[in-house]
C-alpha cells in the first residue's frame, strides 16, 4: 500500500475512533431512555405466563383481612414478573496480601594436576607466556533472586437501588435488573445491578441485601468529561499492549 493511502487510512480510523467523543464536546452524557430497557419490557408484559401460586384467592366479601396484595395484611414483595425491590448495597472490604521471595545459590569448580609422570611440566615449556595448568580448569558461578510482592484493597459502597424482576425461574428464583442513572453536569454516574434471588430472601419492607444474589453483577461508574480525563488516550492503551518493553 503506498505511504499516501496508509496515512489516509490511518486518519479516517482515528477519526471513526473519536466519533463517539466529538459528538459530546459541549454537551452532557445523554442518559440511556428508560423505553428500551429490559425494565420496561418486563412491566409491559407484567405477569404473563408467570405462575401466580404465591397470590391469594380472591374472596366474594370485602376484607381488610384477605392475603390479596392490596390489602391491609397482603404481602407486598416482589413475586413476578414487572415488580419492583429495593437492593440495598453496603460493601465494606479490605483486604492485605504480601508475600517475599529469595534466592541464593554458588558454586566453584577447579581442577588440575600438579604432577604426572612428569607431562605436565613438559607440557607447561610448549605454552605460551603466561599460560599455566595448574589449575588446569577453573570455573565460578553465582546467582541470586529476590522478590516482593503486596497488595493491599479497601472498598467502601453504600448505595440503594430499585431492581426490577425481568424473568421468574422455573423453579421459582426471580432474575432482577437494576439501572440507576445520575447526571450532574457534565458527569454521568451510572449504577448497574443484576442477579437472581430466591423470594424468600427478600423481607418484608420488599428489600434485599446485595450478598444475597446469586451471581451478582454490581458495576457502578460513570461517564463524561471527568471520567474522560481519567483514562488513557486509545493510542496509549494500544502502545501498551503492542510494545514489548
Amino acid at each position: 500500500m503506498p505511504p499516501t493511502r496508509l496515512i489516509a487510512a490511518s486518519l479516517a480510523l482515528l477519526c471513526m475512533m473519536g466519533c463517539g467523543r466529538m459528538a459530546e464536546i459541549g454537551r452532557a452524557p445523554n442518559l440511556s431512555p428508560a423505553a428500551a430497557s429490559d425494565e420496561a419490557t418486563a412491566m409491559m408484559t407484567y405477569g404473563l405466563g408467570e405462575d401466580l401460586q404465591r397470590q391469594a384467592p380472591q374472596t366474594d366479601k370485602p376484607s381488610l383481612w384477605t392475603g390479596a396484595r392490596g390489602s391491609l395484611l397482603g404481602d407486598r414483595r416482589a413475586m413476578q414478573r414487572g415488580d419492583i425491590l429495593t437492593v440495598v448495597i453496603e460493601i465494606d472490604d479490605s483486604a492485605t496480601i504480601s508475600n517475599s521471595t529469595g534466592r541464593s545459590r554458588s558454586g566453584s569448580e577447579q581442577m588440575g594436576i600438579s604432577a604426572l609422570f612428569g607431562l605436565p611440566q613438559q607440557a607447561q615449556e610448549g605454552l605460551p607466556e603466561g599460560a599455566n595448568l595448574d589449575p588446569g580448569v577453573q570455573t565460578n558461578s553465582s546467582s541470586s533472586f529476590n522478590g516482593d510482592g503486596s497488595v493491599q484493597r479497601n472498598e467502601q459502597l453504600e448505595l440503594k437501588v430499585a431492581a426490577t424482576v425481568t424473568r421468574v425461574m422455573p423453579n421459582g428464583v426471580l432474575a432482577i435488573e437494576g439501572l440507576q442513572e445520575v447526571r450532574v453536569n457534565f458527569e454521568l454516574r451510572e449504577l448497574l445491578v443484576s442477579g437472581f434471588v430466591r423470594p424468600e430472601d427478600i423481607t418484608r419492607q420488599n428489600e434485599i441485601t446485595y450478598d444475597k444474589i446469586a451471581s451478582a453483577r454490581i458495576s457502578y461508574g460513570g461517564r463524561g468529561q471527568i471520567s474522560d480525563m481519567q483514562q488513557p488516550r486509545y493510542g496509549q492503551q494500544a502502545a501498551d499492549i503492542v510494545l514489548p518493553f
